[in-house]
């Protein structure tokens, strides 16, 4: 990048993006709230999954996190002060309904009421994410998103937010990240429940597709003028070299990573013809499925974060693609030893925006962990700052290529617990202190309260007549 295009870029203003474009930040239940087991709250998969050794980097758990449901008010009147208008959060199923389905506990419908109307006095839209992978312990004991039941426990969860949140929450979102749980969760085994293999991994897929287009139905019909989306993972893949089958495996892995989720919800069915082991999905599938597993979104949500290189492997089963770690190509890399690449967003946002029927698209996570320096009066984290406005430079330019994109949420607000890698990567705009839960606003969240803040706009001159 030349000096006077590095210019531009810590240069940005909202008003490039225009006057409707939403900016905000995002969070996830199990990751900020803690008090794990309080007001009638039951066990999560992550609970249960962290609870065991070795599943967690340094046996960390989320009982206790950023202690959000103690101290919500005070991190969404940080948020109004950093004039972020638009929050991002997920329902903890097992906060609404201890045993996943049947009674609904009231004490939990009532902290994200006051979460909600907190929000709201502040003047912050809260944007509600349905599940981000907390599933109940007790249906995980049922076989969890591989057993087909998860449509009526779903639709069930769903539709008790629907109706208890619904008259003041309009900007849904149904899923988070699917094949983020359903290969780390069910085939992989490195994310919570821990389960591994294609038993585990392909009804869940299926199920989690069908999930995704019914709780966009059940909120249609219940939440009046919602806005309705879903969110997907992707990174740009890139072939390890021009080599037929550095290029099959690159194929191979952007069907899996990119396209697997996207497209049955668009009525293009799975891609099997990339993927030929996704044809073993039909024995999960009833003949009404196809047609089920279509919805019109009103959004889709792009989680990006890196680019992946990718080349032929003749030990991986299934895909005979590999990843090659960040860590090996001599690049500049974040704490998740994921490389920094802001063209990835760029390329990411043309490729979803580019499928017929995709409507809108919003940026709604994008971020990154580097290890921050603390000091007295402040925590100087330079290379998140330059992170965020490569990265949203990428994004301007994209909306000047034409695509749709109409916003974009930084993950995350606050560090926060970061699944299987406990509290070591530090993604937020405010550090915590874990130990006293001390929030302080970073260098980084300070640029971007200073990009978002509202241009006053300049009341025209009177002229005498």
């Amino acid at each position: 990048m030349s000096k006077s295009e590095e210019e531009k870029t810590k240069n940005l203003t909202s008003k490039d993006f225009g006057d409707n474009f939403i900016w905000g930040v995002s969070t996830a239940a199990y990751q900020i709230e803690g008090s794990h087991n309080k007001n009638g709250k039951s066990a999560s998969i992550w609970d249960d999954f962290s609870s065991k050794k070795g599943n967690i980097y340094q046996d960390q758990d989320g009982k206790v996190a950023c202690d959000f449901y103690e101290r919500y008010k005070e991190d969404i009147l940080l948020m109004k002060s950093m004039h972020i208008t638009n929050f991002r959060f997920s329902i903890s199923w097992t906060r609404i309904l201890p045993n996943g389905v049947g009674e609904v506990n009231k004490e939990g419908v009532h902290f994200y009421n006051n979460v909600i109307d907190f929000c709201l006095a502040c003047g912050i839209t809260p944007w509600v994410t349905l599940y981000h992978w907390d599933l109940p312990q007790i249906l995980e004991d049922k076989g969890g998103w591989a057993n087909r039941e998860i449509l009526d426990w779903f639709s069930e969860f769903t539709t008790v937010c629907a109706t208890s949140f619904g008259d003041r929450v309009k900007n849904w979102m149904v899923l988070n990240e699917p094949m983020v749980f359903t290969g780390a969760g069910y085939f992989l085994g490195v994310h919570a429940p821990g389960k591994k293999g294609l038993k585990y991994f392909l009804p869940a897929v299926h199920h989690a597709v069908l999930c995704q287009a019914k709780g966009g139905r059940i909120l249609r019909k219940l939440v009046e003028n919602a806005t309705i989306g879903t969110t997907f993972s992707c990174s740009q893949i890139t072939p390890h070299s021009s080599k037929k089958r550095d290029l099959v495996a690159a194929k191979k892995a952007d069907a899996m990573l990119n396209r697997l989720f996207i497209e049955p919800f668009l009525g293009l069915g799975y891609p099997i013809e990339d993927v030929s082991v996704l044809k073993r999905i039909e024995k999960y599938c009833k003949p009404e499925d196809k047609q089920n597993s279509i919805f019109e979104f009103d959004f889709i949500g792009v989680q990006n974060y890196t680019r992946e290189i990718v080349k032929h492997s003749h030990f991986v089963p299934y895909l005979k693609a590999k990843i090659v770690k960040a860590s090996k190509r001599n690049v500049k890399i974040t704490q998740m030893d994921w490389e920094v690449y802001p063209p990835s967003i760029y390329k990411m946002l043309k490729k979803f925006d580019a499928y017929p029927g995709v409507k809108n698209v919003i940026v709604t996570e994008n971020g990154a962990a580097f290890n921050d320096i603390v000091v007295k009066d402040g925590v100087y984290d330079k290379e998140r700052t330059t992170y965020l406005q490569d990265y949203i430079k990428e994004v301007k330019r994209a909306k000047e290529k034409g695509v749709n994109v109409n916003g974009y949420f930084v993950w995350t607000f606050t560090d926060n617990f970061e699944w299987a890698e406990g509290y070591y990567p530090r993604f937020g705009l405010v550090h915590v202190d874990f130990d006293t839960q001390k929030r302080t606003i970073k260098k980084s969240g300070h640029w971007y309260s200073k990009l978002i803040k509202p241009i006053k706009k300049e009341k025209p001159m009177e002229t005498s007549v």
